[in-house]
């Protein structure tokens, strides 16, 4: 709230307070300022299914109508990037520890289970997962842009053409996957039989692609499979975590010496701090990007929730005050994600009795 507030300084935009008395919820906001018979417009690719079924009601009540196949931003954002189309790495079974065709034959004991004929997934981490694939398409997240179908005889990948190279295409053949364009998923959703039983997670899968089945589909919404499989890693998966996790110590351990002997000596900001951490990590071998946005905060900044340094917001560290890294890397092996708050040369009572009982009471 206190960054937002800052941001939003000097512009059209009012903040609402979230979760504080008074406040509305989005839901009780549109409910309240939707007007009889007015339409209410989103695009339906954003929204997940379950709230997109919650703002159908608020709208009947109003007898007014829905605008759910446009993306309104996009008519007029003429200079908007492209999607991402980052190479595809096809994650090797001494990182994985299963094959792709027994998660595959996994998901769909679970389908017969449920009596499922399709399973729609668009949840990125679980078809990598699934799938053995990783990519970067999403800073700081290796995953692929896609959809995924599941059915008895197919699975059917839909991803951006650019990306699907000889070795992937060879990859997938072996597998018996199907690659088909990105935006065909939206046609291929239509064409399933109406009496087929479809089993998707309608907190993920978003409202358009929901409305596009045939009415009379039967829709089995539950957690999708791969959210319990993926859940219980096995012992490759468990060595290759401990891995990851020495090496991004080894880079942790280095960074907090460096700091503590040279911060006296040389200027050391926020930004530089954080980039000298990525730097050793670096050093590391299969070390890919961080695995989130790093958060290097000095004083008062340590205090705010998720603050992110900028060049207008970047100060130098200096001596008598605690200073917060939470950071992570991605490697081959897996992902880590460490906070640490280190004290720079003597610092107040005070401070030490709230870290202290923070410390207590974690």
């Amino acid at each position: 709230f206190i960054q937002a507030a800052k941001q939003l300084e000097g512009s059209t935009v009012t903040l609402y307070k979230m979760g504080q008395e008074g406040v509305p919820t989005v839901d009780e906001y549109i409910e309240n300022t939707l007007e009889e018979g007015q339409t209410l417009g989103f695009d339906g690719r954003v929204v997940n299914s379950a709230w997109g079924k919650k703002l159908e009601d608020i709208v009947a009540k109003k007898h007014g109508q829905m605008a759910v196949e446009e993306d309104l931003i996009d008519i007029i954002w003429t200079d908007r990037p492209e999607l991402s189309k980052e190479p595809v790495r096809i994650l090797e079974f001494k990182y994985t520890g299963k094959e792709t065709v027994d998660k595959l034959a996994d998901v769909r004991k679970v389908m017969e289970e449920k009596g499922a004929d399709v399973h729609l997934l668009t949840s990125l981490y679980d078809i990598a997962w699934m799938l053995n694939v990783r990519g970067n398409d999403i800073h700081c997240v290796p995953v692929v842009l896609s959809y995924l179908a599941l059915t008895k005889e197919e699975c059917i990948w839909f991803v951006q053409e650019e990306v699907v190279t000889e070795e992937v295409a060879a990859y997938l053949k072996e597998n018996n996957i199907m690659a088909k364009p990105y935006n065909s998923f939206y046609e291929y959703v239509k064409t399933i039989s109406g009496d087929a039983t479809v089993l998707m997670n309608q907190s993920v899968v978003n409202y358009r692609i929901c409305n596009s089945l045939p009415e009379t589909v039967k829709v089995v919404d539950e957690l999708d499979p791969t959210v319990f499989m993926k859940s219980k890693k096995n012992e490759v998966e468990l060595d290759n975590t401990r891995r990851a996790h020495i090496k991004d110590a080894v880079a942790m351990c280095k960074f907090m010496y460096w700091l503590k002997t040279s911060y006296q000596s040389e200027t050391i900001t926020e930004l530089s701090a954080s980039d000298k951490l990525e730097a050793l990590r670096a050093e590391q071998e299969h070390f890919l990007w961080p695995s989130f946005e790093p958060i290097s905060a000095f004083g008062p900044h340590a205090a705010m929730c998720h603050y992110s340094s900028s060049e207008e917001t970047d100060v130098i560290l200096r001596e008598g005050s605690l200073y917060l890294s939470d950071t992570g890397g991605n490697y081959l092996e897996g992902s880590t994600d460490i906070t640490r708050t280190i004290a720079l040369g003597e610092i107040s009572h005070e401070m030490k009795v709230h870290f202290t009982n923070v410390l207590r009471g974690n």
